[in-house]
């Protein structure tokens, strides 16, 4: 049985849609590979729009992890990459990033711009560790 730590630390900065530190004991870790917007048929969704595409990443995210036995409330770290980012995309990617999460504890997380993914319509990748009792 897994038993997940959730902890902000005094001494650090209060995250908004984060957590600093996540501890885990038991259970079985699930490595999610960067999701990117593609359809099943390999379509990009939302072409330019940023909002679009995060909800496609997490819709993939979640087929991931339901096929690796896992859920949304398993996830202890991600790691998003956004090409050209600016400030305000963090609130966009906040906002649908927390219909996903639904009341769960925000994972550990990093957000990182970058110049380009492996197509040029993609604008956002998520990549996941899950941890499943």
């Amino acid at each position: 049985m897994s038993n997940k730590k959730f902890t902000q630390p005094a001494g650090l900065a209060k995250p908004a849609g984060y957590t600093h530190t996540v501890s885990t004991e038991g259970g079985r870790m699930v490595f999610i590979s960067g999701q990117v917007a593609f359809d099943a048929n390999n379509n990009v969704i939302g072409a330019g729009d940023l909002r679009a595409q995060t909800e496609q990443v997490l819709r993939n995210l979640g087929v991931a992890l339901a096929a690796a036995g896992a859920t949304f409330a398993d996830i202890v770290k991600w790691t998003t990459y956004v090409v050209d980012f600016k400030p305000a995309d963090r609130a966009v990617i906040a906002e649908v990033r927390g219909r996903f999460l639904a009341g769960n504890p925000p994972p550990a997380s990093t957000l990182i711009g970058v110049q380009s993914l492996v197509v040029p319509e993609l604008l956002i990748e998520i990549e996941a560790v899950a941890v499943v009792d």
